[in-house]
């Protein structure tokens, strides 16, 4: 278990200004449509309006990194700060079902990153998978360790036009290095631990760790690994 940085324990937020911000700025764009369908028989259906996010880059690698031990097979997650998920709090009469009381402040997670223009293919993806991994976890992995699991997936195709290439590579007898991270804030405090991986599974489906990546890359590789 690694942690970098001190504990964080809240996130305070200095200026909400959202009423003033142009939703085609950002990290995130927001594009407000209005949409009709179009029928073969050449009718159209009544105008309906669309949001859809979009992120600065379309794409993006999750890596689920592994290792095998006495005790079988672990992986290792890692525990970000994720204001998105903490400030839910702040909506609770939307929700229908009540979060944990304990709330989002950091969500467990397997290593991820947005794919660069230059991250063509597969080989740019296992390229990129490798590069992550190095930043996020500290281990030195080449390219062609990456295995790919499977067709890529929307995490919300109702409103997000992000896809997710899942990934995984195997770190049996590799010693790890600092990670070097991004030096972003939000990379305070965040936690590297290893678990066994029917532990990590049985935390997905109970809620614990409350990310559908994780859960989607670790399904597909005991699906090739049982």
């Amino acid at each position: 278990m690694r942690q970098r940085h001190s504990s964080v324990t809240d996130i305070e937020i200095i200026e909400d200004f959202s009423s003033t911000a142009r939703c085609d700025e950002g990290f995130l764009r927001v594009r407000r449509l209005r949409c009709r369908n179009r029928r073969a028989d050449g009718s159209s259906s009544p105008m309906y309006r669309v949001d859809v996010v979009d992120r600065p880059r379309l794409d993006a690698v999750a890596v689920l990194v592994y290792r095998r031990g006495a005790s079988g097979l672990e992986v290792l997650t890692r525990m970000n700060l994720r204001p998105a998920a903490y400030f839910r709090k702040d909506n609770r009469d939307a929700m229908t079902v009540p979060d944990p009381a304990s709330g989002y402040l950091r969500v467990e997670e397997i290593v991820a990153g947005l794919l660069e223009p230059e991250d063509k293919g597969e080989e740019g993806l296992r390229r990129r998978a490798a590069a992550e991994v190095h930043e996020e976890a500290g281990y030195a992995v080449k390219p062609e360790a990456i295995q790919l699991l499977g067709g890529a997936f929307f995490l919300a195709p109702g409103i997000l036009s992000e896809k997710v290439f899942p990934a995984a590579v195997d770190v049996t007898d590799l010693a790890p290095e600092e990670p070097e991270g991004d030096g972003s804030p939000l990379e305070e405090g965040t936690l590297l631990q290893w678990r066994p991986v029917q532990d990590v599974l049985a935390a997905c489906r109970r809620g614990d760790i409350p990310d559908a990546k994780t859960e989607v890359a670790l399904t597909r590789l005991l699906a090739l690994h049982p």
